[in-house]
C-alpha cells in the first residue's frame, strides 16, 4: 500500500482531526507518517497505529518560526521515501508543494480553516499577502483538496479554481454518555484554544451574572495568562476552573460532565463565520446541548438536529440570556439533549470516514 506524510505545525498530541484521519487511513492500510513540531510544552506522544515524527525548530512563531518550519520540512520531504504528501493548511503548503512537484508524488492539501482570514491574520496585510501568495502559486499543483464543510468548499473552488471535497470534523461515535450527577454545580465548558475571538472573555464576563454554575477551560493559548488576570479582575476567579491542555482522550471524560457546552466566536473574519468546529460534534457525542454561533455551517446543522441553542450576537448579555432561559425552561433543555442522540448517529466519524478513504482512493487512482 502507498505511503503517505501528513505535515502539520503543531505538536500532534492535541489534534483530534489529524488523529481520526491517519488512524483511518493506516486502518485502510496504508502506511501513514504524521509530521509535526515540537514546543516547549510538548509532552511524550503515545502509541498510535501510525508513525509520528516531530522536527524541532529555533523559533516557535511568526514569519521566521513559519520559514524556518518549511526549511526543515523540505529537507525531510526531499529525503524521506513515501508516495503523496498531505499538506494542512498553508503553512505547510510552501515545502509540501516544491518536494512532490522536485519527486513528482501525489499532492493532498487539507484546509482546516480559511487561513487568510483567521483574526491574527487578517489586520496584517503583508502576512495576508504572503499567504495568498503561496496559496495562489502553490494548489493548482496538487491532486486533490478538502475542507472543513461544504461553505468552505465552495469558497475555496472560486477563488483557488480546483475541486474541494468536504470531510467535516465529526467526533467518534461515543458510549452512551453516563452523566456525573454528583458534581455539586451545572457546568459550562470550553474546549479549545485560549486565543482571540474565542468569545472567552465575554464568557468570563458572563459568569459575573450567573450563580451556581462553574466555567471550565479546557485548553491553553495566546489569552492563557490575559484570560487568568481577567478572571481575578472581574472577581469569578472562583467560578471558573482552567483545566490547561487536556488530551483528546481525557477530553472523552471530561466532556459529558458538562451541562452545556460552549461554542462561541467573534465575527472576526471569514475563517470564524464559516467553521465547523470539533467541539460540536464533540459536545453532540458527549450529550451536551450547546450554545453556539448563528453561523452558516451551524445553522445548517442545526436545522436537520436542534442540538444547539444559537446565538446571533456575542455578548455577555446574549450569553447570560441563553443560559437563563436554558435554566428556567428545563423542558427547551431536555428538547435539545434528546436531539444529540439522533445526531450522534447521523455525525459520527465511522460514517465520515467512508468519504475521507474514497478521495484517498482517487488520488492513487490516477497518474502523478
Amino acid at each position: 500500500m502507498p505511503t503517505i506524510i501528513c505535515t502539520v505545525t503543531n505538536d500532534l498530541s492535541y489534534d483530534q482531526r489529524m488523529q481520526r484521519i491517519c488512524s483511518t487511513l493506516a486502518e485502510r492500510g496504508y502506511r501513514v507518517t504524521l509530521l509535526g513540531r515540537v514546543l516547549p510544552h510538548s509532552l511524550p506522544l503515545k502509541m498510535r497505529n501510525f508513525e509520528q515524527h516531530r522536527l524541532r525548530c529555533r523559533f516557535n512563531r511568526g514569519m521566521l518560526f513559519y520559514a524556518e518550519f518549511n526549511l526543515r520540512l523540505l529537507w525531510y520531504l526531499m529525503r524521506a521515501n513515501y508516495d503523496a504528501t498531505c499538506s494542512v493548511d498553508l503553512d505547510t503548503l510552501a515545502a509540501g508543494c516544491l518536494a512532490g512537484v522536485i519527486r513528482r508524488k501525489k499532492r493532498v492539501f487539507d484546509a482546516h480553516e480559511y487561513f487568510t482570514e483567521v483574526p491574527e491574520v487578517t489586520g496584517r496585510p503583508v502576512v495576508k499577502l504572503v499567504w495568498s501568495a503561496v496559496a495562489r502559486l502553490c494548489l493548482p499543483f496538487y491532486q486533490l483538496a478538502y475542507t472543513v464543510g461544504p461553505a468552505l468548499a465552495a469558497i475555496f473552488e472560486k477563488k483557488y479554481r480546483i475541486p474541494f471535497g468536504v470531510v467535516r470534523n465529526v467526533a467518534e461515535a461515543s458510549p452512551a454518555p453516563v452523566k456525573n450527577k454528583q458534581a455539586p454545580q451545572k457546568v459550562l465548558l470550553y474546549q479549545g484554544a485560549l486565543n482571540e475571538g474565542r468569545g472567552i472573555e465575554q464568557a468570563l464576563q458572563a459568569m459575573q451574572q450567573l450563580d451556581g454554575l462553574e466555567l471550565w477551560l479546557a485548553g491553553e493559548g495566546d489569552l492563557s495568562e490575559t484570560l487568568r488576570n481577567m478572571a481575578s479582575e472581574l472577581g469569578v476567579q472562583d467560578k471558573v476552573r482552567f483545566l490547561g491542555r487536556v488530551q483528546p482522550e481525557a477530553l472523552k471524560q471530561l466532556t459529558p460532565q458538562a451541562w452545556l457546552g460552549l461554542n462561541v466566536l467573534e465575527n472576526k473574519g471569514l475563517s470564524y463565520y464559516y467553521s465547523l468546529a470539533n467541539k460540536f460534534f464533540d459536545y453532540i457525542q458527549a450529550g451536551v446541548p450547546q450554545l453556539t454561533m448563528n453561523f452558516p455551517e451551524y445553522r445548517a446543522l442545526n436545522t436537520q438536529h436542534e442540538v444547539a441553542l444559537m446565538l446571533d450576537v456575542l455578548s455577555p448579555e446574549a450569553i447570560v440570556s441563553a443560559v437563563r432561559q436554558l435554566l428556567e425552561n428545563p423542558e427547551t433543555y431536555a428538547k435539545l439533549q434528546r436531539e444529540t442522540l439522533p445526531a450522534r448517529q447521523a455525525w459520527s466519524w465511522e460514517k465520515e470516514s467512508a468519504v475521507l478513504l474514497q478521495l484517498w482512493e482517487q488520488v492513487f487512482a490516477v497518474k502523478k
